[in-house]
This record gives structure tokens, sequence and C-alpha cells, in this order.
């Protein structure tokens, strides 16, 4: 925890404008911490960080509770928090949580719909076998309406962002290729909807930065490699469009996905992004296993010489 805490600490200090935390359950192969009470600690040294997950699971739990919590969690930080969703793929969460897969969707959908009810401080009906609610109005709002992010792996997850969400949250494990692509069905979907423009795009990817290629390589391979066999044995890449898979080599795996490199890599790789609207990266560059120090020198680069260029860059 300390360690993390130093990493949060050079990131604001550096510059760079947000930190998230994810979610899951039970995970197989490491620990994973839960990420209301660990953004409530971040947000005591946050600063002017905007605070935010990355993702919340939002069908597994409560809409109730998910909307009192998160709106708790936007007063602790002071009205900067990002409140980003998806539906998760692990079926071992699931069946955790006695809800059959075929449920799924349409559970995701309506707690997304409570929540935003209720943090509209307005009377709220619900007749769900996990919900019920008769005219019930919150007192628990959030200090400002946090945006929703809903990351979305799948051409049909990609349409359901544009229909319901304010962004979609780009996710980190697709190639870039395939991403590309599904913007353009994510702009189609969203104004076939009658959807405004959204007013921002994020952009999560592995990156990993040193001062020449090689040493990146060196220091980033070892552990992003492992995550991504953990995420195969998890079953990520079966929700992936394209029929991607991540049981192959770390340099098939990288090839178009992750950015690992010098400085000047990284920005040849992320300049591109900023052409297609994207105008947040939620940077990836710590791993499981990997010394702190090595991702404290990832942070500091990145903020020192990656992100001031990303930040004066605009769209033509």
């Amino acid at each position: 925890m300390r360690e993390q805490l130093s990493l949060l600490r050079a990131a604001r200090d550096g510059g760079l404008d947000s930190v998230f935390a994810g979610q899951h359950h039970l995970p197989e192969s490491f620990s994973h911490i839960q990420p209301l009470p660990w953004l409530a600690r971040l947000a005591a040294e946050a600063g002017d960080m905007r605070v935010g997950t990355g993702i919340h699971l939002l069908a597994l739990h409560n809409p109730v509770d998910t909307a009192e919590n998160f709106a708790s969690l936007d007063a602790v930080c002071g009205g900067r928090s990002i409140f980003g969703i998806g539906l998760g793929y692990r079926e071992v969460e699931y069946a955790a949580f006695g809800i059959p897969p075929k449920d799924k969707v349409r559970r995701f959908e309506e707690n997304l719909r409570i929540v935003g009810e209720l943090w509209s401080g307005k009377p709220v009906h619900a007749d769900n076998p996990w919900c019920r609610l008769d005219g019930v109005t919150s007192t628990t709002l959030p200090r400002n309406r946090p945006p929703v992010w809903m990351a979305a792996n799948s051409d049909a997850a990609v349409r359901r962002a544009a229909r319901l969400a304010d962004t979609w949250m780009i996710n980190p494990h697709a190639t870039a290729s395939t991403i590309r692509r599904q913007l353009e069905i994510f702009h189609a979907e969203r104004r076939a909807h009658g959807g405004r423009p959204v007013p921002e795009l994020p952009l999560m990817r592995e990156i990993y930065c040193a001062p020449t290629r090689a040493q990146a390589i060196e220091l980033a391979r070892p552990h992003l490699g492992a995550k991504y066999e953990v995420y195969a044995d998890w079953g990520q890449d079966r929700v992936m469009p394209e029929q991607e898979s991540f049981r192959t080599g770390y340099a098939d795996l990288a090839q178009d996905r992750f950015v690992v490199g010098s400085p000047e890599d990284c920005l040849a790789a992320l300049l591109p992004w900023r052409e297609l609207g994207v105008d947040h990266f939620v940077l990836r560059t710590d791993w499981a296993g990997m010394p702190v120090e090595h991702a404290l020198a990832s942070v500091e680069l990145l903020a020192r010489e990656v992100a001031p260029v990303l930040r004066t860059t605009t769209p033509e």
C-alpha cells in the first residue's frame, strides 16, 4: 500500500490529471483491493486529480448501494469523481453473486437507470427481483453528477456505451486497428440515437516508458506478459472482437496493443489517438510483481516528457 501511494504522489506531483482503480471479485493469481475504500484513501492525497473507477462491475451490485456509495465518493473527492462501469466477463464473479449470465445485460442496464435516477433526487420506481423501489428519493447525492464512462469490448457493448453512457471508456486489451473500427461504430450509434457529441473520449493503454526502447521492453515484458497470461486464464480474450487471443507470445501480443519504449516511442504510439478525438489517456504502467522503483521511473518519465506533449497537441 505504501508503494502504491508513492506512485500516486509521483503522478500528482508530476502534474498528471487522474487516478483510477478497478474491480474484481475472487481474483486468481493475485490479490485485488476493492476500489471504493482505496479511492477514498487516494482522494486524501490526490490534490486536484480526478478520481475514478476503471471499472465498477455494476451488474453485480445493488443499485441503491452503488448510488449512495459513489455519491459519497464524489463528496469525498470534492466533486471530481468519474463513474466508470462495465459488464465484466468472469463467470466466477457472476456465480458468486447468484446472477445467471443470461440476466447480466438486463440487470446492468436497469441498475444504470436506477443509479442515474437516484442521483437526480427525484422519486424512483423499480420492480425487480433484486431491487424494489416505490417512489423513493435519495438524499445521498453526488456533489456533481459523475460522468458515466462505460467500458466495452465487443461491438454490441460499444453500441450500448454509445446509447447509455456519457462516453466509451476504450479498453486497453484490443489492438489499435480494432479500436479504430469500433470508434466508427460508436459514433454512428450515438448519432443514430440522437446523442450529442461526447464531452470527452478516454483511452486506456498498457504503457511503460524508459530512456530506451530496449530498457523499456526488458523491464515491462515479464510483468505485462504475466498479466495477460492471467487474463487468458480468466477468459478475457473470449469477449474480445476479431477472435483475438491472448494465448500467444509477447511480441505478437504487444503488436498494435502495448505502448512500451522511449518517450519518443510512446508519443509516436499515442499522438495518433489525439487525431481520433481521444483527450484523456488512462495509462497503466505498474503490474503485479514489478518493483515499485521501476514503476516510479516510468510514471516520472511519462509525466515529464510524454504528458505535456499530449496535453498541448490538438486534433487538426
